[in-house]
């Protein structure tokens, strides 16, 4: 910090303290000033002269009032410019006592609003001149009376620009700090958004494969001492579901990856292209999947691919966790105009086959999953028996409207960031 910036903390740290040399130097001035004469014997000669004593007495009251300046603006001004009439009209050699009232303009100026200014201005111009011309001992049209109504001015022009570039500076300081709690906040908003992504994938990816190598598992130690080639050919099921999994957990591990970090796995995310493995690996596990596609084989965004593949796993993870080891699961793919319906059902018996009766989150991702996408999801019981779980997703297209164009770019920015 330089020296002027320390002498500005600690003048602003002392208000008092400075008006008080402000009006010492004011006093200083106003006194030097009254002992000098302009006028001569032939025209304008400086001399020397004695001040009156009613002057030395109002130029003192005049300073002294100078130092509440910042406390009491209006009061001050009040007090200088009635000292400053009184010096006009009983003045004889006039003392320059209006100088403590254009300090004191300048304050009122400085800490208060235009509208203010433009009164207490005119006033102070109106009132001064007025006495000086009218009042004082000089003719009318004398230098000091025309001084009086420039320096009037001059203070009550020098505050108001003092103010507005106070102005200013506030209104600057004050976007860039607003500015900053926004790229706060947005940072804040976007880094949990991350983590509820990673969130629900983390969840997707560990609920679908731990539950296939729990089935694989379990049938595997059934049939473990009469049947070893199915075992055998269980264990291999659970070998792969595990494979996978960390497979797919390295992949999203790695979006928490630094810099600096080893190279995160360049695999593509998982879409609709891997439905057919996806049902395979639950067929696998005894659970009976169909699977029907009419989507017209075009790829959608990534993702709008992801959050249908995801909400296909989740349901049909569902279905082999709650809906009985009888179970068949049926998987449509259906584009409709600009958009996608992905709808999974069961014939599960019983009124206990609601994912939700297990506590879990996975209904939850995908309604969230849905809803970062603008689309829809419809899930509950069907009649007689099983689940339905129902998701309409929007789709780029060139039809679309400038509505669903907002919606694409949202859906874009997911993508990336899956």
């Amino acid at each position: 910090m330089s020296t002027l910036e320390r002498a500005r903390c600690r003048a602003g740290a002392h208000p008092l303290a400075v008006d008080a040399v402000i009006a010492a130097g004011a006093l200083v001035c106003m006194a030097v000033s009254s002992f000098a004469a302009p006028h001569g014997a032939r025209g304008v000669a400086w001399g020397i002269r004695t001040p009156a004593p009613l002057s030395l007495v109002l130029m003192t009251l005049a300073a002294a009032a100078l130092v509440f300046r910042r406390r009491a603006a209006k009061t001050v001004l009040a007090v200088t410019g009635a000292a400053s009439v009184l010096e006009c009209v009983l003045g004889d050699p006039r003392a320059p006592v209006a100088m403590a009232a254009v300090i004191a303009l300048f304050t009122v100026a400085a800490t208060t609003d235009r509208r203010t200014t433009l009164r207490a201005g005119l006033l102070t111009m109106t009132v001064l001149t007025t006495a000086a011309m009218v009042a004082g001992p000089l003719p009318w049209y004398a230098q000091e009376n025309l001084a009086i109504f420039a320096w009037t001015g001059i203070g009550a022009t020098a505050g108001d620009a003092v103010r507005s570039r106070r102005a200013v500076v506030q209104a600057i300081r004050e976007r860039a700090e607003r500015a900053e709690r926004t790229r706060e906040e947005e940072a804040r908003r976007r880094v949990a958004e991350e983590r509820l992504r990673i969130a629900r994938d983390l969840h997707d990816v560990v609920a679908h494969h731990i539950a296939l190598v729990n089935v694989q598992a379990g049938v595997a130690a059934h049939v473990m001492d009469k049947r070893p080639d199915q075992a055998k050919e269980a264990l291999g099921h659970v070998r792969e579901a595990s494979r996978s999994a960390l497979n797919e957990l390295r992949a999203t591990v790695g979006l928490l990856r630094q810099s600096g970090d080893p190279e995160a796995p360049t695999e593509p995310a998982p879409g609709l292209h891997l439905l057919e493995e996806l049902a395979d690996t639950f067929r696998n596990a005894g659970l009976q999947v169909e699977v029907a596609r009419a989507d017209q084989g075009a790829a959608p965004p990534a993702a709008v691919d992801l959050a249908a593949y995801r909400i296909i796993q989740e349901a049909l993870t569902n279905v082999q966790k709650h809906a009985g080891p009888a179970a068949r699961a049926e998987v449509s793919v259906v584009r409709v105009g600009p958009r996608i319906e992905v709808t999974v059902l069961d014939d599960g018996p019983g009124e206990d086959t609601a994912p939700e009766a297990g506590g879990g989150h996975g209904l939850l991702g995908m309604r969230e999953r849905v809803t970062a996408l603008r689309g829809t999801l419809t899930t509950g019981p069907r009649y007689g028996g099983g689940f339905r779980v129902h998701a309409i997703l929007p789709v780029k297209t060139d039809t679309d409207d400038r509505t669903s164009g907002r919606t694409r770019d949202r859906t874009a920015a997911l993508g990336d960031s899956a």
